[in-house]
């Protein structure tokens, strides 16, 4: 085939990407190497859009030992653990085919996870619908969640924790962000670094299909009228095979043949192949002949760009390739030596005893197109001037059970009930809390996990939004009683070539920055999923944050449910009332502008130390922290769990109820203490100069407001539960 700069843009590159190349190759390339390039410079692997501004983000830290660059990033929880963890996006193909897409989705982080030497010991999810209107929605939520159960599931792996939203922006775009801890030792940490020469390239797994070309290609590119036809490039995942490959790949990893490991994940062979050498600095021989395929007459440009599932390229020591196939054989997964590293600087493809293709690594990875897109700053939005008088017309009963069923806040039990959150017996915080929690296997030390978004919060102004979202992280990580070492980030957003999409990335990933900066919470992994959108109509910006912290005494581990009659619930940070952007304003006043609630680092880090210090000193019987729908909605959450009741105090603030009931004010938590230990708790706090409100006291059936407002555990179990379950029936 003639290739000319129209194939070119078929392939989803631009017309000076296209000259680029030829400029770079001093000729016309074939037509794998196009595939090849059209793979690795797409938005998915390249970051074309992204890299820059990423560049900006700390990721460094006393515990990190890895940071983005590499399958995932890695830090420290001492005694010669380690804890490798990454989130990964799966949006369009989980749209185009909701079960293989989100299934595909949970395997491809896992091998992220596993290639690095971490037995994967927790999955969470961040999945985001459209409307519960819209007439998909039903149908896409059953089929990524029986998608991501039935991957995690069957590989034996928890999912502990997850987030799920509906909003109308997503109905055209859904989005799939999976993400997997695992547990390491310090010392067989393995990387995707090739070295050596003559080194022999291995590749193991699953055979090679048509499934999957051009997938990561297709996640760079927004959706049209003919989305259909994109069905071939969503992969098919085979988790009994995956849970082979994990074990024969850390079988081999105890030993010490393995110089390099990559699992083949988006842009498959190619990306793989390309990106060990790059980080080697070396060249790469492959013989396409010996390519295991499942499918007969596969060519060069098939076997480059597919992207079948439980696949992994390895370069050995000499020598050691009996010994690895052995192991291959038992696992009864394919093994093959396809190749060999050079010193040529260049990837070299043969079939059928001929020179397919050859192109320099570096001009597919140093030379691939970085972009400064313009993009347009979001001005903070005026605040609304609510009337007071407003709120008379309002019952607090009323406006709670609305916000309580609220497809937003209410329980997501029928999602999390489908995944298996307890396999491998060390699951200590189950679904439903502030965090995941999972044990280190045979030790007091235990891993909290959790994932969160604000895209509302986002979507009114982004710079706001993006620390709001870190914070969050944090605040959940803290109601556990861990300690936040660092985040992963899946940043979902529109089309970069968009001024305001492109300004929404750039100012949460500035907002980002600066929470994680202040707060000491390095970003070491991620991944951006640009073009979330169909024809012109875009998500809201959606950056998900997944936060990992340790605990040192799992037997210190909080919980959100309401423990003993009698003990205090006090409200931990400053109530102001801040309305704006609040569920209550956006569902009840149907307020839909204004902005967010405004962020403060020194607060969010003064108020969490010292809810830490708190635990420690095993002053806090129960904690939550205070976000969607306000203090009521929290407390109504903590009620529900432990079953019981709640008598709030003679109010005290300076603040129409509805305001301080329902406004979403950042940097708060709501605990219960023992009244003996309040003395302890007011002179820590006073010491730290924390402000904190005395809520009120646990009793034993309802909750009493105020003299006019009493709702019963059974009423606000009805408005919190029933809505998913009904919806989903």
């Amino acid at each position: 085939m003639k290739i000319n700069e129209q194939i070119a843009i078929d392939h989803g590159l631009k017309k000076e990407e296209y000259k680029k190349i030829c400029d770079l190759l001093k000729r016309v390339p074939n037509l794998t190497e196009l595939g090849i390039f059209s793979a690795m410079w797409n938005e998915h692997c390249s970051y074309k859009s992204s890299r820059l501004h990423l560049k900006k983000l700390p990721t460094s830290g006393e515990k990190v030992i890895q940071g983005p660059g590499e399958n995932a990033g890695v830090i420290d929880i001492e005694d010669g653990d380690a804890i490798v963890f990454k989130i990964e996006s799966h949006n369009h193909p989980s749209f185009i085919e909701p079960y293989q897409g989100a299934a595909t989705g949970v395997g491809g982080i896992m091998r992220d996870v596993f290639t690095m030497g971490a037995r994967p010991i927790a999955n969470l999810n961040s999945i985001h619908f459209g409307s519960s209107q819209n007439k998909k929605t039903k149908n896409l939520l059953r089929g990524v969640v029986h998608g991501i159960g039935g991957y995690g599931n069957c590989m034996g792996v928890p999912t502990i924790a997850g987030q799920t939203s509906f909003d109308s922006s997503y109905n055209g775009n859904i989005l799939v962000n999976a993400m997997t801890l695992g547990l390491v030792k310090k010392n067989k940490i393995f990387y995707s670094k090739a070295a050596g020469l003559n080194k022999p390239v291995i590749y193991v797994g699953s055979k090679t299909g048509r499934d999957g070309i051009h997938g990561a290609s297709m996640a760079s590119a927004s959706f049209d009228e003919k989305i259909e036809e994109k069905k071939p490039t969503v992969q098919v995942g085979d988790p009994f095979t995956e849970k082979l490959l994990l074990e024969a790949c850390l079988e081999l990893m105890a030993g010490d043949s393995i110089i390099a490991i990559q699992d083949m994940g988006a842009a498959g062979l190619t990306s793989s192949s390309i990106e060990m050498a790059s980080k080697g600095n070396l060249g790469i021989e492959l013989n396409l002949n010996k390519v295991p395929c499942r499918e007969s007459k596969m060519t060069p440009y098939e076997i480059m760009l597919s992207e079948s599932q439980e696949r992994m390229l390895i370069v050995l020591e000499n020598g050691k390739e009996d010994l690895a196939k052995k192991i291959f054989d038992k696992w009864d997964l394919d093994f093959a030596i396809i190749g060999k590293t050079t010193n040529t600087k260049n990837i070299e493809l043969y079939y059928d005893e001929r020179q397919v293709a050859t192109i320099p690594i570096n001009t597919l990875v140093e030379n691939s197109p970085m972009y400064d897109r313009k993009w347009k700053k979001t001005k903070l939005p005026k605040k609304n001037l609510i009337k007071k008088e407003e709120f008379k017309k309002f019952k607090i009963k009323e406006v709670l059970g609305k916000i309580l069923s609220n497809p937003n806040v209410c329980s997501k039990e029928w999602i999390w009930q489908q995944y298996d959150h307890t396999v491998m017996g060390d699951t200590i915080q189950k679904p439903g809390g502030d965090s995941g929690v999972v044990r280190v296997h045979g030790t007091d030390k235990a891993i909290a996990a959790t994932v969160d978004s604000s895209a509302i919060y986002c979507w009114a102004h982004p710079l706001t939004g993006g620390k709001q979202v870190v914070c969050e992280s944090w605040r959940n990580l803290i109601s556990v009683g861990a300690t936040p070492i660092a985040i992963t980030n899946c940043l979902n957003f529109g089309s970069p070539e968009k001024e305001e999409n492109m300004g929404e990335f750039v100012e949460c990933v500035q907002g980002i920055g600066e929470a994680c900066e202040y707060l000491k919470f390095p970003v070491v992994s991620g991944n951006v999923s640009f073009y979330n959108q169909t024809k012109e109509i875009g998500i809201k910006p959606t950056p998900s944050i997944g936060g990992v912290g340790l605990m040192k005494n799992y037997k210190q581990m909080i919980t959100m449910d309401f423990k003993e009659i009698n003990n205090l619930v006090l409200v931990i940070g400053k109530t102001e009332g801040h309305l704006d952007q609040s569920l209550f304003a956006r569902n009840i006043l149907n307020e839909k502008n204004g902005p967010p609630p405004e962020i403060n680092l020194f607060n969010e880090k003064n108020n969490g130390e010292s809810i830490l210090q708190l635990i420690k000193n095993n002053l806090i019987k129960t904690a939550h922290d205070v976000s969607i729908g306000g203090i009521i909605t929290a407390v109504s959450k903590m009620c529900i769990k432990g079953n019981k009741g709640i008598e709030f105090n003679k109010p005290k603030y300076f603040m129409n109820e509805i305001e301080y009931l329902f406004c979403e004010d950042q940097g708060r938590y709501v605990i219960e203490i023992d009244p003996k230990d309040l003395k302890k708790v007011i002179s820590i706090l006073d010491k730290n100069s924390v402000h904190f409100d005395e809520l009120g006291k646990i009793i034993d059936k309802n909750m009493i407001i105020n003299q006019k407002t009493k709702v019963t555990i059974d009423e606000l179990k009805s408005y919190n539960t029933n809505w998913l379950k009904e919806y989903m029936n």
